[in-house]
């Protein structure tokens, strides 16, 4: 196996590889570069030191081998490019699988095209942003290895090459943690799971379990002084795919349940998000419309009293109005005296319509001007989630939130970041500035916001912001974007002492990533990841032929727990999660797994290993 990529998911994906499979990895990486990210400039010594600490736990030299348990080993390349020399120094001709996953999509695009030009069998998964290119991108690689290989097996090449997104696996996470709190979806295509945290019950009370009970949280959940379980908590931290027996014993501990799985049909376009550029429908101010309503009443009711004193026929009687209205009408000089006091009213109307007029013209102009800029957080605004960071995580977060109808304020350092675009396409108000600077927040109108999400790649910033938060609004919810375990634990029980009645939760992005990307090179399709505190809990898409852990066993008999679960069963000859015919969840203990059958699962890390053929190592 070979990972090639230039930040923290390449050296997680190595690490879910050698220690969750038990693969031989050659790791390349660019020279001179620490595994985690680091700001430039003015965010401080703080920052700076901390990613210094986590670069030197991380990084290895040249020819380094890191080794596990079992004596399989990492190497460690560093190269300024991954060329065709590189490819084939790490053994890109005989690999069963390439990750490409570098933060540049075209570098990735570049290297793909190398190594399926060197190894037309190699399994590639490549990490792209864009999500047309990458469809394109994957029809095109299939295509150069079915004919340089004409006698490839097909089922081979459907699954030769896979393009996949960091971005796009941990932002229904980070979205549902600011919505609900403790709501979980996986989407993957047209599957939609819905699982729910749930609080320990009281003495006495029943808590009905979903579908199934996927994992009971740590121990010390609910213990200000307690810590969000990561993979080293032991038996204090969260317990996944647990059986009856276990959840029953774990009184006080929460629960996390499986309530539904259904079709969410194809996903939405984009014009969803607005079917035009231009706000035709808010050119002018509520003030400015009633100013009109009310000369246009005016006015009516001038017409009105000229047909009912002058006993003309309404349009000719609304006719001499707009002409008194507009000073153009001959004087009523020798006319009655009501048709002449009409005539003076209708003149006042007039001089007060051309201001009016005026300042509707100045504002629709303003309204086009400002079409194309960013907006600024209303002054009533409330109950939104603040969105800090809109770079790729940031960015789709941020469109999923909008597909919710989900009020955001964005918050944003670059004035050029990848998510200014889309936040200015959908009239999201957005503050252009450094968090960590006084003010910026408050823009953000802070004190009246539902939910924080911090989604910088910087940890000390995401804190940083968080800690400026907390001591304006105290009982904020917030989530922060943190990479290391041990740095997270220390900021959950810190945040979780002072502020006990507040919802903190922790997500790294690259640890809700990993098991994906491995998964793909292991050749499993993986629907989608949930994290359960520190933890990730794996939705994958098996067949039970051939398996003789699932192939003639039962629904129970095929449940390991904490390691795999049967969670549903498709139908129709449709790929599962690509909008299949149909999916039977409500599984009878007793039903035998046919070879026929195409299963969804609910799975740890270690235990899909096992399931599929791996060679796990440790504990699950």
């Amino acid at each position: 196996m070979i990972v090639c990529g230039d930040d923290v998911l390449a050296h997680r994906l190595a690490g879910e590889l050698n220690d969750v499979y038990g693969e031989r990895v050659t790791l390349v990486v660019p020279a001179g570069t620490d595994a985690q990210p680091r700001p430039a400039g003015r965010a401080g010594r703080a920052s700076a030191l901390f990613g210094r600490v986590t670069a030197a736990v991380t990084r290895t030299t040249v020819g380094e081998q890191r080794g596990g348990p079992a004596g399989r080993s990492v190497r460690v390349v560093e190269t300024a490019e991954v060329d065709d020399a590189v490819l084939l120094d790490a053994g890109a001709d005989q690999a069963a699988a390439l990750a490409l996953v570098h933060d540049d999509d075209e570098a990735n695009i570049r290297a793909a095209l190398a190594a399926r030009r060197l190894n037309p069998r190699l399994r590639l998964v490549i990490r792209l942003y864009n999500r047309k290119l990458g469809q394109h991108l994957e029809t095109l690689l299939d295509q150069a290895a079915a004919i340089a290989e004409p006698c490839l097996d097909p089922k081979l090449l459907d699954g030769s090459t896979t393009v996949l997104s960091d971005a796009d696996t941990a932002a229904p996470a980070l979205a549902a943690t600011a919505v609900a709190g403790t709501s979980k979806v996986v989407q993957a295509g047209g599957l939609l799971l819905h699982a729910v945290e749930r609080t320990p019950p009281a003495r006495g009370e029943v808590v009905d379990p979903g579908l199934c009970t996927l994992a009971l949280l740590s121990a010390t959940t609910n213990d200000p002084a307690g810590c969000e379980g990561s993979e080293r908590s032991g038996d204090q931290g969260p317990l996944l795919l647990p059986d009856d027996r276990a959840v029953a014993a774990a009184t006080g501990r929460g629960t996390v349940a499986l309530e539904a799985i259904t079709y969410a049909g194809p996903t939405l376009s984009s014009n969803r998000f607005g079917t035009s550029a231009l706000p035709v429908g808010s050119f002018f101010s509520r003030r400015l419309r009633w100013s009109l309503a009310g000369v246009a009443a005016a006015v009516g009711a001038i017409a009105l009293a000229t047909w009912l004193t002058t006993g003309d026929h309404p349009l000719h009687a609304a006719y001499l109005t707009l002409l008194d209205l507009f000073a153009i009408g001959d004087p009523a000089v020798e006319e009655a005296t009501s048709r002449q006091v009409l005539q003076i009213l209708a003149g006042f109307v007039g001089l007060l319509l051309m201001p009016v007029l005026i300042a509707g013209i100045l504002e629709a102009l303003g309204t086009f001007r400002s079409a194309t800029t960013l907006r600024r957080p209303p002054r009533g605004l409330s109950g939104h989630v603040v969105l800090l960071g809109l770079g790729k995580v940031g960015t789709r977060v941020l469109g999923r939130l909008r597909r919710l109808d989900i009020p955001v304020v964005c918050v944003e350092s670059d004035p050029e970041a990848r998510g200014i675009a889309l936040a200015r396409r959908l009239r999201v108000p957005t503050v252009i500035g450094d968090v960590t600077e006084e003010g910026v927040l408050e823009a953000a109108r802070i004190h009246r916001a539902h939910a924080l999400l911090a989604l910088t790649s910087v940890d000390i910033t995401n804190l940083e912001a968080a800690l400026s938060a907390r001591s304006v609004k105290p009982d904020l919810r917030v989530a922060l974007r943190l990479y290391d375990d041990d740095f997270a634990t220390a900021v959950y029980r810190t945040l979780r002492a002072a502020h006990p009645d507040a919802l903190t939760r922790s997500r790294s992005v690259s640890h809700l990533a990993a098991p994906a990307f491995a998964g793909a090179m292991m050749g499993r399709q993986i629907l989608g990841a949930i994290p359960v505190e520190r933890r990730v809990l794996l939705f994958a898409a098996v067949e039970a032929a051939g398996n003789p852990l699932l192939e003639g066993r039962t629904v129970a008999e095929a449940f390991r727990p904490g390691a795999w679960r049967v969670i549903a069963l498709a139908t129709g000859s449709a790929p599962i999660g690509r909008h299949a015919a149909g999916l039977v969840w409500q599984l009878e203990p007793d039903r035998v797994l046919a070879a026929g059958d195409r299963l969804v699962l609910a799975a740890t890390r270690r235990g899909l290993a096992e399931l599929m053929g791996g060679r796990p190592r440790g504990t699950t």
